[in-house]
């Protein structure tokens, strides 16, 4: 069995990177579900790189990842506080 490709990332294991760093920022009042990564990749904010094993999932770069949460970051926490 292969190790899991730590670069290339399904939504879920995606959300649960870029939570850590939106709960860390927002005192745990934000989070980030698979649906938001679709949902950004849908809106051009993240590029899917390819299929997981399952060849249905797509896959995500871990540092586009990281780069669409920081660019979404300031709306979203803007919506937590009001």
């Amino acid at each position: 069995m292969e190790p899991p490709d730590v670069d290339h990332l399904t939504a879920a294991q995606a959300a649960q990177h870029a939570d850590r760093a939106r709960q860390f920022v927002s005192a745990g009042a934000a989070h980030i579900t698979p649906a938001t990564i679709r949902s950004w990749a849908h809106r051009g904010h993240l590029t899917a790189t390819g299929l997981a094993a399952d060849n249905r999932s797509r896959t995500y770069r871990l540092q586009d990842v990281a780069r669409a949460e920081l660019k979404t970051r300031a709306r979203a926490l803007r919506h937590v506080s009001s």
